[in-house]
């Protein structure tokens, strides 16, 4: 019976097909190799790393639209006008 609870918890996986240029395929590959995982591993990693990146983005940026929704400083005022900017449009 507790091997039906393991199985029940694992993964649900999907097979996925893309593309990639040359140069980052062999990027991939080099970094499967040393890392000893394979290109797929390595890329489901990569992936996820980057899908909570822009989670916490995300947070970061309406953290800070919060902030600037009550902040009564002018110079803190501005600090995060200028913050909010640089996440929108870049530099």
């Amino acid at each position: 019976m507790n091997l039906m609870a393991v199985l029940k918890k694992a993964k649900k996986t999907v097979r996925r097909s893309i593309s990639l240029a040359a140069d980052t395929d062999a990027e991939v590959q080099k970094l499967a190799r040393r890392q000893r995982q394979s290109a797929n591993r390595v890329l489901e990693g990569m992936i996820e790393s980057g899908l909570a990146a822009k989670e916490s983005e995300k947070r970061r940026f309406f953290d800070l639209a919060e902030r600037l929704r009550t902040t009564r400083d002018p110079a803190e005022l501005q600090q995060i006008k200028a913050e909010l900017a640089r996440m929108t449009f870049g530099n």
